[in-house]
């Protein structure tokens, strides 16, 4: 179709409404042309949330772009670091920063804040394998775009917070060098990286390819003040906290042995590094694991990629897509703690080193230390990605119609070592033949054994996808406003996943393995198959002559059906866009979303854990929750808050039928840009998700709570305690937690965004935007209760403030540019007032909350183009106010005293970019 410049205009004014604002183009926007100007063909394409190929760049559905200028001039090393940044991210996603349960690299993406499972990634509209945004290759990336709202009938499964399209580069000609470096202002977490970029087109088709290398240096927790203790707060109080499995010792004994030590009939003895013993102080005796942490995790990336098309006749094309991925990471926690109980490990009374004469293990008394002797545990990551799609695609005769038909292939291949573990097979005989003193960690005969009996734990799992799909649009009857168009396509996929773990790892029917328990794993071994067929109809129904003005509607449904669930699934949606005038457009979308369960959720075997735990049990009567308070004694005491032992799995291993998560989305908005102030654009959107019979893993608390309410629920044959007569009668001796179908999830929020491209002046062009997501609700049913998470932080769930925002002052003067950056988080709460909440910022102390207010970071990046040289230069400093994170507690948390996941925790950093393009 053909349309006036100033149309054109309007429509790229229109796109760059919904830009994050710290990662807009620094290029102003052109101004409308006069009315008189000659018209221009604008080409049909699909844009992310429309299965269609339309000419309108905005759409009911709300898009934010990321583009290969803004990809350039961030000074990012990978694409994960670049995304993680937009406002609409929330909760607790993965990346370099976390530590301890993360090392392997990886960066996620959660919209909305629901989980980077309920968020789908794409490549130029294919599903991908490794959700691993930090895999794909920066260098063969030409723009970003990111659809915020459920589009599981355009998708499929998990498109429920929106999805992630990364588009290709596939038009790039000539070539391209690019080389970066990178340090904080303390001199450490240095990062380095290169890549190589070449296109050529002829007459029949077309070739890029590249290579892509970046290397991240680590940082330790010991480093930063904020992170070199375990801060705690307990009891109104804050103190130097940590593990009670310290070298030292942590010796649970009888009463009256206690006593007669002065200690508490609750207490425990410790060495008092003289030969003799004192009681147990959590402030004064706990160890310090923090400062053998990580604040960043190391690692280092070598990608290729090849893309190419060839014309086979004038109406029918061959492609391929492809793309390799190898890293090499690794996470450094502490050195190994040892629970004679958990662990499995008898002392007897009669041991020669037992200066107590009582037993400890798993039919005795608890015993806990730490073997120091043997280093920091690591593990290390081995992780290999492929992707590769190939294809075929062209007309239909001379009619509107296009066809799409092509296989799809992932493969994900991780293999995982740790080092500084012990077979505790052999332990058990070194400390019954006396050549291990568990008592004395220091002794040189204790030291040599544990130092050459290390026992190193392997894991290898491979994950594989298999794709098939073919789809066609084109035009079906004229309209009023244009032609209707209709998208139809069919898929099949299969995903299979295989896992094989070491004999010293593999976890036996005593929830122990030959190792420390916390490294003990299963085999895992599953696939299920998809059949799904998808339709999409857009309506042109009035055009902007009318009444009324324009209006579209578009109709979407998908149908699939998984072998891994019982009955097939159906989402639909429904969109429609509204111009009462031209320079506004009112739209909507209101859409069923679902995801189906996992290969993991259904088949992952036993593995252990060991959450935080209050048991219902303490304090029991003797009558009634039989099944929750089975063996425990009347007026039973219990320890409190305290860790216990799970078992983490998969539905099928406890006999549990998964079914799908099922739920709406909606979104309401408009975008409003100005004729009378050409460059102006402001969008609103409110939007709100709610799910259904959620796919999670049942939590201990959960399952003790949920059968202590009813003592017949299901959940009672999960929970397993020392039976009566044992030293640990009544204690918990595992839980287990499987994947089930359990509780809701209800958010709603509203995205507010704005730009403007000033006329160009003499002194330079300048951009200013501001991109920002009001959080209002995020209730979470847990099915025990009603979790309000909104403006607040947990360490299950992450991080909810309610406000977050990008800004951005952008300019440009011949060939210089520069940008100045601000990421605002707004304050948030940690803790909760109500006690049905079951969140205190206070370790011993119910209900305490603790205020955090806003955060602000200031990023600084300025660029030179030397267009004779070919040659373009970018320097930047990122948190240019050396802002440090807030203060939030380990007990809290899980890394460093604060939340990793949402804070910089590096200080200051300075980086520079060089780019060489042929």
């Amino acid at each position: 179709m053909s349309v006036a410049k100033n149309r054109l205009a309007h429509a790229v004014c229109l796109a760059m409404a919904t830009l994050p604002a710290t990662l807009y183009a620094q290029s102003a926007t052109p101004a409308a042309s006069a009315s008189g100007d000659a018209p221009v063909t604008l080409d049909k394409l699909t844009v992310t949330g429309s299965l269609v190929r339309r000419v309108d760049v905005e759409t009911a559905s709300p898009v934010a772009v990321v583009d290969r200028q803004q990809i350039q001039q961030s000074g990012k090393q990978t694409l994960g670091d670049l995304l993680q940044a937009l406002p609409g991210i929330a909760g607790a996603a993965t990346n370099p920063q976390v530590n301890n349960g993360g090392g392997d690299g990886a960066s996620t993406i959660s919209l909305r804040g629901l989980g980077d499972e309920r968020t789908l990634i794409l490549i130029d509209g294919h599903r991908i394998q490794n959700n691993d945004v930090n895999s794909i290759p920066a260098n063969m990336i030409d723009h970003v775009e990111v659809l915020k709202v459920g589009a599981s009938a355009m998708y499929g499964s998990d498109a429920i917070g929106g999805v992630v399209n990364f588009i290709l580069r596939k038009n790039f000609e000539g070539g391209e060098v690019s080389a970066n470096y990178g340090q904080t202002s303390r001199g450490d977490g240095a990062r380095q990286g290169g890549s190589f970029t070449f296109g050529k087109t002829w007459d029949r088709g077309n070739v890029v390819v590249g290579l892509d290398y970046n290397k991240q240096k680590d940082v330790s927790t010991a480093n930063r003040a904020f992170s070199k203790y375990a801060m705690y707060l307990s009891s109104g109080s804050v103190y130097k906290g940590g593990s009670s499995r310290t070298p030292t010792g942590y010796y649970k004994l009888p009463a009256a042995t206690l006593a007669a030590n002065g200690c508490s009939a609750n207490g425990a003895l410790t060495s008092n590094g003289s030969g003799g013993y004192k009681c147990y102080s959590a402030s004064a005796d706990a160890y310090n694991y923090q400062a053998q942490n990580l604040l960043l995790t190391p690692q280092q990336r070598v990608g290729g990629f090849v893309l190419g098309s060839f014309n086979i006749t004038d109406s029918m094309q061959a492609y391929i897509n492809a793309y390799h991925n190898h890293t090499m990471s690794n996470f450094a926690i502490a050195p190994l703690p040892f629970d004679a109980q958990n662990d499995g490990i008898t002392i007897a009374a009669n041991n020669p080193y037992n200066p107590f004469g009582v037993e400890f293990g798993p039919n005795g008394y608890e015993l806990r230390t730490r073997f120091n002797s043997l280093g920091q545990r690591e593990g290390f990551y081995d992780t290999a990605t492929d992707q590769d799609v190939i294809g075929l695609k062209g007309g239909i005769g001379d009619s509107s119609w296009v066809w799409d038909a092509n296989f799809n292939y992932g493969h994900y291949r991780q293999r995982n070592w740790s080092h500084g573990y012990v077979d505790y097979a052999a332990l058990q005989n070194a400390i019954n033949s006396g050549q291990v003193n568990i008592f004395d960690q220091g002794n040189a005969n204790t030291v040599a054994w544990l130092q050459s009996n290390e026992s190193i734990p392997r894991q290898e799992t491979t994950t594989i996808m298999r794709q098939w799909e073919a789809s066609a649009n084109g035009s079906l009857w004229d309209m009023p406003a244009g032609a209707a168009q209709l998208a139809v396509g069919v898929l099949y996929r299969k995903e299979s996943l295989g896992s094989t773990v070491s004999s010293n790892a593999l976890i036996n029917s005593g929830n122990t393995c030959a190792i420390s328990s916390e490294a003990c794993a299963s085999p895992l071994s599953g696939s299920f198959n998809v059949k799904e067929a998808y339709a999409q109809l857009f309506m042109p129904v009035l055009e902007q002559s009318s009444p009324i003005g324009a209006l579209n509607l578009t109709l979407s449904d998908r149908y699939s059906d998984y072998s891994s669930v019982r009955s097939g699934n159906n989402s639909a949606s429904f969109q429609v866009e509204w111009r009462p005038i031209h320079d506004l457009m009112v739209r909507g979308t209101a859409a069923q979303v679902f995801r189906a369960p996992t290969i993991t959720d259904i088949y992952q075997g036993p593995t252990a854990d060991s959450p935080n735990f209050v048991d219902p049990c303490i304090g029991y009567s003797g009558s009634g929750n039989a099944n929750a308070c089975a063996g425990v004694p009347a007026g039973w005491t219990g320890s409190g808050l305290s860790q216990t032992n799970a078992i983490k799995s998969g539905a099928t291993y406890v006999g549990y039928q998964l079914k799908p998560e099922k739920g709406t989305s909606f979104d309401y908005g408009l975008v409003y840009s100005p004729e009378y102030v050409p460059g102006l654009s402001v969008n609103l959107d409110w939007w709100k998700v709610k799910l259904n019979d959620l796919i999670q893993p049942i939590s201990a608390q959960t399952v003790a709570d949920l059968c202590y309410n009813d003592n017949n629920s299901p959940y009672c044959s999960y929970i397993h305690r020392y039976p009566a007569g044992s030293v640990s009668a009544g204690n918990i001796d595992y839980i287990q937690t499987p994947v089930v179908n359990i509780g809701k999830l209800n958010t709603q929020g509203i995205d507010l965004g704005a730009s403007y491209a000033l006329p160009d002046t003499d002194y330079g062009k300048f951009t200013l935007a501001v991109d920002s997501t009001y959080l209002h609700r995020y209730d979470i049913d847990t099915g025990d209760t009603v979790v309000h998470m909104a403006g607040r932080y947990n360490s299950s769930y992450g991080n909810y403030a309610h406000w977050r925002a990008h800004a951005l002052v952008g300019w440009k003067l011949g060939s210089w540019d520069a940008s100045w950056t601000t990421r605002w988080i707004g304050k948030m709460q940690v803790g909760s007032g109500d006690l049905s909440q079951n969140m205190s910022a206070d370790a011993a102390i119910k209900g305490v909350v603790l205020d955090y207010g806003s955060y602000m970071y200031h990023n600084l990046q300025v660029g030179y183009d030397m267009a004779g040289a070919n040659l373009r230069l970018d320097l930047g400093v990122d948190n240019l106010t050396n802002k440090q994170p807030p203060m939030m507690y380990q007990n809290n948390v899980l890394n460093a005293n604060t939340d990793v996941s949402t804070y910089d925790t590096l200080g200051r950093y300075y980086w520079m970019r060089a780019t060489y393009r042929f």
